[in-house]
């Protein structure tokens, strides 16, 4: 039965193969690829999934416990809030106020990336460019300037911050998942600066970057801003900020309290939604239908596929052969998973990935005897920050890719490259070192 472990391998080569090749029907391989290996499991009690030898267990342990649907719970209901936060108008409103304040238009824009960046610590990254796209315009209409570095700026600085809190995006989902952090665990760990203070380094990078890019627009200029609808989803946002942050200090914390609490602020904020702003129930539907539960589904075969790969000892093979590789050298090792998952998630997912890469990198940092948060943040950055690499790297570059072609500004690979490339490269460097620093 030492086959049925390559057989799984295969099966999930191919699952990413075509996940890669057709995007479009990404769910649609990763569901079938689970069935696969659920089926194994059940053909072959015992042997893919190795901590149990019934056909039932096969079955119930993909569901129980592969799948985390704390993680999943956690995403739908932070999801749902900041629809609700977007449709409340206040990032428009903060946008607004910033331009009113600066100096000058250079500033402004650099404030309002940073802005953009910061936003995208609680909401979704592409919804976030969307919320920011309009301004963006207006200012560059009323300057007569072509949006396309801007807009390229917007969903970088989106990409960047993704990583930064455990409610950020679905990566920092899973890595919590898989390293047992709470939401404080993002902040401080160990008496030590988290990775929310690494991608920060990045920020201040970015925010430089930008500076030298716009620093010749001197004059200033004000843009025509839109009345805040509510403040409710704003508070609700803050609820669930500071609600996780106060679970984290419960000791032993209660099964699925986390994503409980997150999906009780959704389900409030679609209350209050459909009530006190008295819509309709096709327009609340609406709201609901617009969330992204294709990740959802992607998600939950991506668990069990690669919880299978995990039960079969693949990793732990796989953690061993990188380790030889860089000589049991631990910079060498921080290096090769910092390049290659930003050369990766420059081109493919990042969620699969991450999924794929957490337990190597665990258990890689565990074969050297060093902290496991060397490797982990490495892959983190790498792969968050690596999106940025290319126009179809993460869907944020292809929304904004989009929005200047419709306004006239289609933009090349190339020129791409050129700028999303130096600013991936400069985050980077930014952030690894500051992560070398603290965690080395």
């Amino acid at each position: 039965m030492e086959n049925l472990k390559w057989i799984v391998l295969a099966l999930a080569v191919l699952m990413y193969a075509l996940v890669i090749a057709k995007q479009d029907k990404k769910v649609i391989f990763t569901s079938i690829a689970a069935v696969v290996v659920i089926a194994l499991g059940l053909i072959f009690p015992g042997h893919i999934f190795t901590t149990g030898n019934t056909r039932l267990y096969a079955l119930t342990h993909a569901f129980s416990s592969l799948v985390n649907w704390n993680v999943l719970m956690i995403y739908v209901g932070s999801m749902t809030v900041a629809a609700l936060f977007l449709y409340s108008k206040v990032p428009a409103k903060i946008a607004d106020w910033i331009v009113k304040v600066s100096p000058s238009t250079g500033i402004a824009i650099v404030l309002i990336l940073a802005m953009t960046g910061i936003i995208s610590i609680f909401v979704e990254n592409v919804a976030t460019v969307l919320v920011m796209a309009p301004i963006a315009l207006s200012l560059c209409k009323k300057l007569n300037m072509n949006p396309t570095m801007f807009m390229v700026g917007l969903a970088v600085m989106s990409n960047l911050e993704g990583t930064a809190t455990l409610v950020g995006d679905p990566p920092s989902m899973i890595f919590a998942s898989y390293a047992g952090y709470t939401f404080n665990d993002f902040f401080f760990h160990n008496g030590r600066l988290s990775i929310f203070f690494v991608v920060q380094a990045g920020l201040l990078a970015g925010c430089i970057f930008f500076y030298a890019v716009f620093a010749r627009l001197k004059d200033k200029t004000l843009v025509e801003g839109e009345p805040v609808v509510s403040i409710v989803p704003a508070i609700l946002l803050l609820s669930l900020i500071f609600g996780l942050a106060a679970i984290s200090f419960i000791p032993q914390e209660i099964p699925f309290l986390s994503g409980s609490f997150v999906m009780l602020l959704g389900i409030i904020g679609l209350l209050w939604y459909l009530f006190a702003q008295k819509k309709t129930k096709s327009e609340t539907w609406l709201l609901i239908k617009g969330l992204d539960w294709e990740t959802i589904a992607f998600l939950i075969g991506i668990f069990v596929v690669v919880g299978a790969i995990s039960e079969t000892g693949l990793l732990k093979d796989f953690a061993s052969f990188l380790a030889n590789v860089t000589g049991g050298s631990k910079l060498a090792g921080f290096i090769l998973i910092l390049a290659v998952s930003i050369f990766i998630s420059g081109f493919v997912d990042n969620v699969p990935y991450i999924i794929v890469m957490l337990p190597v990198a665990g258990n890689m940092a565990q074969s050297m005897g060093i902290n496991s948060e060397l490797f982990l943040f490495a892959l983190l950055i790498g792969s968050c920050l690596g999106g940025n690499l290319t126009p179809f790297g993460a869907s944020a570059n292809v929304v904004a890719m989009g929005i200047v072609k419709k306004e006239g500004h289609p933009m090349s690979f190339g020129k791409w490259l050129k700028l999303g490339g130096s600013f991936t490269v400069i985050t980077t460097l930014a952030g690894a070192i500051v992560l070398w620093l603290i965690w080395s």
